[in-house]
């Protein structure tokens, strides 16, 4: 159980610090990220609701970390949700629209995410635990 709520902990950090960076500094994040040219203002938008999600993950994400066998439904959403990112962004890296530089953790925390919340998955867990 131990090595769940770190995954989840760490999960729930990335999804924290992402969300605050595209809530507070979407211009400067996505200068970060080396996306040119600058989107048009109304890009912000969409990143303000992103980042909406973003921090509502990281609140499910330590909300699951105290008791992730009560909380199985942030964990399975969050599976899908790094599966959808992870896929977008080996599709993105594929089509020549991004490079390896600008998705940076992207092209590879998903699957680790992923890897890590199926294996320390709550139902497979032994009941005593």
């Amino acid at each position: 159980m131990r090595a769940l709520r770190i995954t989840l902990v760490t999960v729930g950090v990335f999804q924290l610090v992402l969300g605050a960076l595209f809530l507070l500094a979407p211009v400067a994040g996505a200068g970060a990220l080396g996306l040119r040219p600058a989107a048009p203002s109304w890009a912000n938008w969409l990143f303000a609701m992103m980042a909406g999600r973003f921090l509502g993950y990281a609140y499910g994400m330590f909300t699951a970390a105290r008791a992730p066998r009560l909380r199985v439904g942030w964990i399975d959403t969050m599976i899908v949700i790094q599966a959808i990112d992870w896929i977008a962004t080996l599709a993105y890296l594929a089509g020549g629209d991004l490079s390896l530089s600008q998705v940076s953790t992207a092209a590879f925390a998903p699957a680790l995410f992923i890897g890590a919340l199926l294996w320390f998955h709550p139902r497979r867990l032994p009941a005593n635990r």
